[in-house]
This record gives C-alpha cells, structure tokens and sequence, in this order.
C-alpha cells in the first residue's frame, strides 16, 4: 500500500485557511482510487508545540494506482489549488505503507 501525505503548517490565518483547506479537501477526495482517507488536527509534540496545524493522509493499492490519481483530471486540478493557495504551507510527501494487525514487538533476547 502507498500513502500520500500532506502536511499542513500553523497558518497565520486559520478562518482562511480553513475555507481554502474545505475546498481542497472536497477536491482531493475526488482522486480516482483512495482506499482509505485520514485526517489529523494535530494539537501538539512531545515537546510542547508542533509546527503542524493538519495533516491529510489517502491510501492508495500501490505506487501505479497513485501515479495515476495524481495525473488525473481531478489530480492536477487537486494539486493546481493546493499549490495555488498552500504551496508554502505544505510539505508533500509518499511512503510505502506496511500493516500488521494486533502485532507486538517480540521482548528482547
């Protein structure tokens, strides 16, 4: 499985970008082929503060699958308001996903 992931910096102005972050949402959800989609309102670090306001996750089967959502008809229109609007508030990035239910890691020897 692949994801890609958006993450949102603090905005100097959370009404606006709430409004543009509406927008792109609806936009990214039309993305042929998302398995799973997920949201986080991220309200902190271990440290204290995080630099992050928000971070958008979609799943996709594999690499090909994605590679042709973003080439999309709604992909390009996604990722031409997403740079329009966001472009400095954003870090993009895709990783290879691996899951294992209910797994735990194994006490040391």
């Amino acid at each position: 499985m692949i994801k890609f992931t958006i993450l949102y910096h603090e905005p100097a102005d959370t009404a606006a970008f709430e409004q543009f972050y509406t927008a792109s949402l609806a936009l990214m959800e039309r993305l042929p082929n998302i398995l799973r989609r997920e949201v986080s309102h991220v309200y902190g670090a271990p440290g204290g503060s995080s630099p992050y306001y928000r971070s958008l996750e979609l799943y996709f089967a594999d690499r090909e699958t994605l590679d042709q959502a973003m080439r999309s008809e709604e992909g390009v229109e996604a990722g031409r308001h997403l740079m329009a609007h966001a472009a400095r508030l954003a870090e993009l990035y895709f990783s290879e996903v691996y899951e294992e239910e209910g797994g735990s890691t194994p006490p040391a020897a």
